[in-house]
């Protein structure tokens, strides 16, 4: 009697669990609730804003308009502390971005950054330019480029 209930029991939560309803983006951003009767529902009323960094570098691909009161992102010290004895930290990779595009390193801004201790990929403003590079190790390069 017990294994016919715990078996009636496990059915009704397979069922509960197979109606599913699934949440999706569209390509303006706004989220999309996709319900399991085959209708659908937007989540989001209005297509949410870029912020000011993104507008600027949708507009030209290559070319960053910085506004005057931006703030570079934070980096974690203790990945920075990691990385000097290898001469990998923010201010290394700063120079060598500087000496690649001929400009002063404080001329470089840095847009956006995603940092592991043993790899990282940053985004930077050089020049008017958006430039990508990547950190695998204490190695640095530009991303896209082998050599």
């Amino acid at each position: 009697m017990k294994s016919y209930l715990f078996i009636l029991l496990f059915s009704f939560s397979l069922i509960g669990f197979a109606q599913d309803n699934h949440i999706v983006k569209t390509d303006d951003g706004r989220r999309v609730l996709l319900k399991a009767d085959f209708t659908w529902e937007y989540i989001d009323a209005k297509a949410p804003e870029e912020n000011a960094i993104e507008a600027a570098v949708a507009k030209n691909e290559n070319a960053c308009q910085i506004t005057a009161d931006y703030e570079e992102p934070k980096l974690n010290g203790k990945i920075q502390a990691q990385l000097k004895k290898g001469r990998a930290t923010i201010d290394h990779v700063k120079e060598k971005v500087a000496s690649d595009y001929e400009c002063q390193a404080s001329d470089v801004l840095l847009l956006w950054v995603k940092e592991q201790k043993s790899k990282a990929v940053y985004m930077f403003c050089a020049n008017g330019t958006k430039v990508k590079y990547k950190r695998m190790g204490n190695s640095i390069i530009e991303a896209g480029k082998f050599f």
